[in-house]
């Protein structure tokens, strides 16, 4: 859920790339919690990493800004249902996926300028996303902030549990809803995206980020993935102000 330029601002932001930038101001792409796909892929290599080849495919950028949400549920339910059988059959999009759940508050917080979604609205659309798709199954919720807001090592075992579990196959997806910044170290802000595998080994989880203007998949300790869940957003926010987050799986 990452503001986008408009235009005078774009304007404005070509004029400073003029400037110099310092060697001391300049930020890694990455910080030290988020190592990219790129620089690491021996999981991938050495384990079935069901989830990965499964639902990465289907990871698109989000179409807009705000649309975080809707960018990982329609990847979701799209690895969920599979490659469509007919050549005439389309990829289902995030539009056609707004379009077929037919909800005018879903289509209004994944605008462009759009407020995002909260916890239980990410929820409230996996649900309707699967019903429409015709997937049979449920979606089940970790939200951890509902026990606390300081980690322990209660929710930490937790987390393990679910990613082990989400792991052992494809036959269910977990979306991850987090405060983008404690993992990249950049934006400080709520966001979604989906998990693609859990390294047990290296207490490891791969993102699969839908911000793909600004990321490619990247691993990050499970201990900072459950800092970013544990982070309220910031008042500049808005509507989602005080919003933490939490694990949403879908099960077929």
């Amino acid at each position: 859920m990452r503001p986008t330029l408009w235009p005078a601002a774009a304007f404005a932001a070509l004029a400073l790339t003029a400037l110099p930038v310092r060697a001391e101001d300049a930020l890694p792409k990455l910080g030290p919690d988020a190592v990219p796909l790129t620089a690491d892929h021996a999981y991938l290599a050495a384990a079935p990493a069901p989830d990965y080849w499964a639902f990465a495919p289907f990871v698109k950028p989000q179409f807009t800004s705000s649309a975080c949400g809707v960018a990982s549920v329609t990847a979701a339910v799209n690895g969920l249902a599979g490659l469509p059988a007919l050549a005439e059959e389309t990829v289902m999009s995030q539009p056609e996926m707004l379009d077929l759940i037919g909800s005018d508050a879903w289509a209004a917080i994944s605008a462009e300028g759009g407020d995002g979604v909260k916890f239980a609205q990410l929820v409230d659309f996996a649900t309707q996303a699967m019903t429409a798709r015709g997937i049979a199954g449920r979606v089940e919720t970790f939200h951890p902030a509902e026990a606390g807001a300081e980690p322990t090592p209660e929710m930490g075992a937790k987390l393990r549990e679910i990613l082990a579990a989400n792991e052992a196959s494809a036959d269910d997806v977990a979306l991850i809803y987090f405060n983008q910044g404690v993992v990249t170290g950049d934006w400080d802000g709520p966001h979604v995206s989906l998990i693609g595998a859990y390294d047990a080994g290296a207490d490891r989880v791969l993102i699969l980020e839908v911000d793909q203007d600004w990321y490619i998949p990247y691993w990050t300790p499970v201990d900072v993935a459950l800092a970013a869940m544990l982070k309220p957003t910031s008042a500049e926010h808005g509507v989602l102000e005080g919003e933490t987050g939490g694990i949403v799986r879908l099960i077929r």
